[in-house]
């Protein structure tokens, strides 16, 4: 699986968890933050929201919690779903800074909150939300268990959890493909227009490292989500990752 996700940081530090410098990291690229994210993903990755949301359809939520919700746009994607309220957390205030003022212009505010928060340590109560999304974000927790352990604690019992996570496809040629520009391009190009060069190099090797696919759907089943499953997106340039609250 090569290193260990948890070994994996952005910055390398010495006395810096890898919560301590993610929150750095976004902090510093917050301000360029959304404008990189579609560029660079081509805005494939308005799609593959969108393809998650469906998959919370089911569970009619009224409370979702969206888990390192950043800037807020996987929050924005789940008002389709016309759910009373949703919680963002995110551990950066300066991406949660740009994600209020986006909420406001568009007139949300209402519905959607941004709050600072720990993912692998939610201030809710058990059993608080009928949905909880993740858009690429899981693979930043310094403790994988104890974040999807947390998140199944706040989330109802047949409530349901949507993961979206970047994956390492395995066919050719996107495979090819997708390791050039991942590895060669994304750092180059983020780098230059966020001026943080670690940033967009750390998201290439915390993807090698995350346990994707079958690996993640055991910890899934590990920490007690039901009923999981693994939807690959893009040729598996993506996956999109759900369980059950039993």
């Amino acid at each position: 699986m090569g290193e260990d996700s948890k070994n994996v940081k952005p910055y390398y530090t010495e006395n810096k968890s890898k919560k301590e410098e993610v929150a750095e990291m976004f902090n510093n690229i917050s301000g360029r933050y959304d404008f990189l994210n579609h560029f660079l993903s081509l805005g494939i990755d308005k799609l593959w929201r969108k393809k998650a949301v469906k998959e919370l359809k089911e569970v009619n939520p009224k409370r979702i919690l969206d888990i390192a919700t950043g800037t807020g746009d996987f929050a924005l994607s789940s008002l389709r779903l016309n759910p009373e309220e949703i919680v963002g957390v995110d551990i950066s205030q300066g991406m949660l800074d740009v994600g209020i003022e986006k909420m406001k212009r568009k007139g949300v505010s209402e519905i959607i909150k941004m709050q600072l928060g720990d993912s692998e340590a939610l201030k809710f109560e058990d059993n608080t939300f009928d949905g909880i999304t993740v858009g690429f974000g899981v693979r930043n927790f310094e403790h994988l268990e104890q974040g999807l352990a947390d998140m199944l604690r706040v989330l109802r019992p047949g409530g349901k959890a949507v993961v979206l996570e970047f994956s390492k496809p395995k066919k050719f040629p996107v495979k090819q493909t997708f390791g050039f520009y991942s590895k060669r391009v994304i750092p180059l190009l983020g780098g230059s227009i966020s001026k943080d060069k670690r940033a967009y190099s750390y998201l290439p090797e915390s993807v090698e490292a995350f346990p994707e696919g079958e690996a993640f759907l055991d910890i899934l089943k590990k920490v007690g989500f039901t009923k999981v499953k693994a939807i690959p997106v893009s040729g598996g340039i993506a996956t999109i990752y759900t369980g059950i609250k039993g």
